[in-house]
């Protein structure tokens, strides 16, 4: 692995443990100032993901123009920019058909629905507006620079690609720490990791990856109510399928 990437994984994993503590002593710095608890509470954790995220991205970004493009996918020539960007916004779609097949496999495995991360996002949402950038833009980026472009550009140096791909998939569900839900984000990273490898750019899966997100922020935070009420519709249909059949 070149020594820049290993500066970008430190520096992603320092930001990653660093927001552990951080909210808490800010939070504790604003007590001392006699600033509302509640009012803290409620900001805190949205605008450090802000800061946090903000300046991890711009590092990496500065890292990576002194990055020397001489790894096997890099080596690579990639597609042309037409047909690159049809697989990326066909990517988008097979990114939702393979989370929808995993959402199928966990249902049939008992995994309660609804992903507590997502909510818990949401909720960030809510109380700081700004954070929706951190999930739509800055968030998608980093990951896909680091589990795309490092982990598994890497193991792809060493690996076939299902290998590379499963190994690199893997930890990238298990870094959303719902390990309940590994096959849904697996699926996700698998099919980032296609994008890539089939068109050698990695501004393709960042484009996927990307919509997917913003779609997801759209649909859960302005269509929230209406979202809701589908889902009890559905699940009062199935009751009534089930009590008939």
């Amino acid at each position: 692995m070149k020594k820049v990437y290993g500066y970008i994984l430190i520096i992603y994993i320092f930001m990653q443990l660093l927001g552990l503590v951080a909210p808490r002593l800010l939070f504790e710095v604003g007590l001392s100032l006699n600033m509302d608890p509640q009012t803290l509470r409620n900001l805190i954790p949205g605008y450090w993901l802000l800061f946090s995220f903000g300046v991890t991205l711009l590092i990496v970004l500065l890292l990576l123009r002194k990055d020397v493009r001489d790894s096997r996918l890099e080596r690579m020539a990639p597609l042309p920019a037409a047909q690159s960007a049809g697989w990326a916004v066909a990517g988008v779609f097979l990114a939702l058909l393979g989370q929808r097949i995993a959402i199928a496999i966990e249902a049939a495995l008992g995994i309660q629905m609804g992903s507590e991360n997502t909510q818990n996002i949401i909720h960030l949402i809510e109380l700081v507006p700004a954070t929706m950038v951190i999930t739509a833009i800055f968030g998608p980026i980093l990951e896909e620079v680091v589990f795309r472009k490092i982990i598994f550009g890497s193991l792809y140096e060493r690996f076939p690609f299902w290998i590379s791909a499963l190994i690199s998939s893997a930890i990238f569900a298990l870094a959303h720490a719902e390990p309940e839900h590994i096959l849904i984000y697996s699926a996700m990273g698998f099919t980032f990791a296609f994008l890539y490898v089939k068109t050698k750019r990695l501004l393709v899966p960042i484009f996927a990856h990307v919509a997917m997100n913003s779609l997801v922020v759209v649909v859960q935070y302005f269509y929230a109510d209406e979202l809701e009420r589908m889902m009890k519709e559905a699940e009062q249909l199935q009751s009534l399928i089930t009590w008939l059949f």
